[in-house]
């Protein structure tokens, strides 16, 4: 998975647990909300394109 191992995932959780902690779920849902809209955006872009 995107050429991370084991031990580089459990660091990556490690360290946002630290710096969101209790905002985490609320961190990543608008970052999953951020992301959601940018593709629609490209989707928008590349149909408009055409």
């Amino acid at each position: 998975m995107f050429g991370f191992g084991t031990a580089e995932l459990i660091l990556f959780l490690l360290v946002g647990l630290l710096l969101f902690g209790h905002r985490l779920p609320s961190t990543m849902k608008s970052v999953g909300q951020s992301f959601r809209s940018f593709r629609q955006g490209l989707q928008d872009e590349e149909c408009s394109m055409k």
